[in-house]
């Protein structure tokens, strides 16, 4: 007998953070970074950390999975965490439970994707799964690069989140093309590699309801940085964030890409479109005002 399964997506919100706007936005003034993400009396801006489930016939796929919730109160404090969101509360929303992941995909090792997949024990004498059920997706380049990490990365690149998923034998690791782009990855989509942000960052690109849906992760943290100059000062390279952005940019245009926005806290979707001035916003949207529930 063959069984016919449905992908079916769904936007995972595990709450939401706040950052130095002007260290989001680099060399580009706050008169004009504010326009499109407003700072408070503090120069921060809200940023969320959304995340994307994939259910796709016996796979339940999580791409990415948050900050978590292990690290200190004085860490945290840096980050002013805020909102009512959970990765559990979003997951229970759809019917599903943690234990009933089967795989999940870290875009990059950074402390805001990859927190949420290494817990405390009960007892916190020491660290365990948070996905006890689930491979953990990562690429030889950007392991080695998070685990030897350089002096400007080393504070997002905390050991209690990465070392334990060795440890716990949940580690798998994704081929590394020699062009950046691989073609129906182990998990069913494709997956471009870029290397502005950090070595080897990883954006799945999925097939879904006759679209292309990416998640941008931090090659696009959100739609104030859209324009090629508005690049991160946490990229490790920026100018070949530059050139990264530009390719991807005119490929969605061209190709009609929907653009899944994790850190942005005020839209889930958006597209971009060809303007004078280079690729501009199109047009933002909820995720089920594209995609059918």
């Amino acid at each position: 007998m063959v069984y016919l399964f449905s992908m079916r997506v769904y936007p995972i919100e595990t709450g939401n953070f706040k950052l130095d706007g002007g260290a989001m936005f680099g060399v580009v003034p706050k008169v004009i970074w504010q326009k499109t993400n407003p700072a408070d009396q503090n120069n921060l801006i809200d940023m969320s950390l959304r995340c994307m489930l994939i259910e796709d016939g016996n796979k339940l796929i999580l791409i990415d999975c948050g900050t978590g919730r292990k690290q200190s109160d004085k860490f945290f404090s840096y980050y002013f965490p805020f909102g009512d969101a959970t990765l559990d509360s979003s997951l229970a929303k759809y019917g599903f439970h943690r234990d009933d992941i089967t795989d999940v995909f870290l875009t990059h090792l950074h402390f805001d994707h990859c927190g949420g997949a290494i817990q405390w024990n009960k007892d916190k004498t020491g660290y365990e799964p948070a996905f006890k059920n689930a491979k953990i997706w990562s690429n030889k380049n950007h392991w080695q690069w998070a685990t030897q990490p350089n002096s400007r990365e080393k504070a997002s690149f905390l050991k209690e989140n990465i070392n334990p998923i060795e440890a716990n034998g949940q580690l798998n690791f994704i081929e590394t093309p020699t062009n950046n782009f691989l073609q129906n990855a182990p998990l069913g989509f494709d997956v471009l590699f870029v290397n502005g942000h950090t070595e080897k960052q990883m954006i799945p690109h999925i097939n879904y309801q006759g679209k292309k849906l990416v998640f941008v992760a931090d090659l696009l943290p959100t739609v104030g940085h859209i324009p090629l100059p508005y690049v991160m000062g946490y990229d490790t390279r920026p100018l070949l964030t530059l050139d990264e952005k530009y390719a991807f940019l005119n490929q969605a245009v061209d190709q009609d890409f929907y653009l899944f926005l994790e850190h942005d806290a005020y839209h889930e979707i958006c597209t971009v479109k060809h303007t004078e001035k280079g690729v501009r916003l199109d047009q933002t949207f909820t995720f089920n005002e594209i995609f059918n529930p």
